[in-house]
């Protein structure tokens, strides 16, 4: 039987919204496997709006699920309408839409706030132990809503010193990762991998989103 994974997109473009290739990454990995997709966001306003040729900030406000809209060709659902037992696994791409627009890491740091419809879901997510993957800088958001419940998660990030200080501020546990290399939290059920956050190509990005596609799988099947 298919196994039924929500795709949690932040926009569109790596500086404001979902990283695009980590998106689309996930989306083949996922269809390659068979498995159903459902993409979701939050309905809510971006906290900011960047132009991708100039990497300058500005122009009118844009909304969440309507840009995520883009990447899921159009089929997405309100995040707020989506339970634990319609899934079987729960994924992020990541880009700075994960860090801005899903939470407020990209300027609170550990202080930051998840929002609240994304943050009852990743707990009723774990309490029914269904696995969760998160690439990039998506794992500072499994790294507050676990510390803030007392769940001590393990995670990856790569090998970025600054975001690995402010995940183990968060109350989770850092490990260093290479390019393409997944880390598997067995106990919580939780795989990351690092992307875009090291300097590589597209190729790359498949590879350790390919690798977190096949372990969530793994789990979701267990």
């Amino acid at each position: 039987m298919a196994k039924r994974v929500g795709v949690v997109l932040s926009g569109c473009g790596v500086f404001d919204g979902s990283e695009i290739h980590e998106a689309v990454s996930i989306l083949i990995a996922l269809d390659r496997r068979g498995a159903t997709i459902r993409c979701m966001a939050p309905s809510g306003m971006q906290s900011e709006v960047t132009n991708h040729l100039s990497k300058s900030a500005g122009g009118p406000t844009r909304n969440i699920l309507e840009e995520s809209a883009r990447i899921a060709r159009g089929k997405i659902t309100d995040i707020a309408k989506v339970q634990a037992e319609d899934l079987d696994a729960l994924m992020f791409p990541g880009g700075f839409g994960a860090a801005k627009n899903l939470c407020t890491f990209a300027k609170d740091g550990p202080n930051c706030t998840v929002n609240p419809d994304l943050e009852r879901l990743l707990l009723a997510m774990h309490r029914a132990g269904k696995p969760i993957g998160l690439a990039c800088i998506a794992p500072v958001i499994a790294a507050k809503v676990f510390g803030k419940n007392g769940i001590p998660a393990v995670l990856t990030i790569g090998t970025d010193k600054g975001t690995a200080q402010a995940i183990e501020a968060m109350g989770a546990k850092h490990k260093d990762t290479g390019p393409t290399d997944i880390c598997t939290d067995e106990k919580n059920r939780l795989v990351t991998t690092p992307c875009y956050m090291n300097d590589v190509g597209p190729w790359t990005v498949y590879q350790g989103a390919e690798k977190m596609v096949d372990e969530v799988l793994r789990l979701a099947g267990r």
